[in-house]
């Protein structure tokens, strides 16, 4: 299971002007957002933690912390918060910084509302797929977690294409043996195939079965 939080996603907001802050707050509202306002970085930064859902809209230019340096500090935090710049003019170099950084859009304060409305969208939605593939990935290294020691030692000859035979020879222990691991790791796994189990192993991160090759 995982582990983060389950709280809806949010859009964090954030802009020092207060009245364009007002005005951004209630256009989301209205559209169906549920919405976090800050009047800074630092207060947006004060406020997150490992469980944070949503996504991040934030002014480019900002005093103190700036946009662009947010940004960064969430990769650094490793928050998958896709983040969207408004500016209230033009900066070609700072629109391609942002987006090598992975930024999910980058537009003016003056661009049609619909436009505000479209980019929060796009970035929730790929905000719930990463949480997905996170929960997903993380459901997967506990589960072999779970294996025993002997099991992970059966597990990475099995991956390298390793017979029962040469298993049991490789490990001094007796054939019938490696079966009963094997037949323990399909159950702790939930899969009945070696390709099965070789596609949890590298969404895991457990072993990379293309390394190398059963001696």
């Amino acid at each position: 299971m995982c582990n983060v939080s389950q709280a809806a996603p949010t859009v964090h907001l954030v802009d020092d002007d207060a009245s364009f802050l007002r005005a951004a707050s209630r256009l989301l509202k209205a559209s169906g957002f549920t919405v976090a306002a800050f009047g800074s970085a630092a207060e947006l930064l004060a406020h997150l933690c490992a469980g944070s859902r949503g996504c991040v809209v934030a002014d480019l230019h900002m005093p103190g912390v700036s946009g662009l340096e947010l940004q960064e500090e969430l990769l650094k935090l490793d928050l998958a918060l896709p983040v969207i710049f408004l500016t209230g003019q033009g900066d070609i170099p700072s629109s391609v910084r942002a987006m090598r950084l992975g930024a999910e859009d980058f537009l003016e304060k003056r661009a049609p509302k619909a436009q505000l409305v479209d980019a929060v969208t796009r970035a929730l939605a790929r905000e719930a797929a990463e949480h997905a593939r996170r929960c997903r990935r993380q459901a997967l290294v506990s589960a072999f977690d779970r294996l025993t020691p002997r099991e992970k030692e059966v597990l990475e000859y099995v991956l390298r294409g390793g017979h029962n035979k040469q298993i049991a020879l490789a490990l001094n222990i007796h054939e019938r043996t490696v079966k009963l691991h094997r037949t323990a790791i399909t159950t702790k796994l939930g899969v009945s195939s070696v390709a099965e189990i070789t596609r949890l192993a590298q969404e895991a991160g457990f072993f990379d079965a293309g390394a190398t090759t059963f001696p």
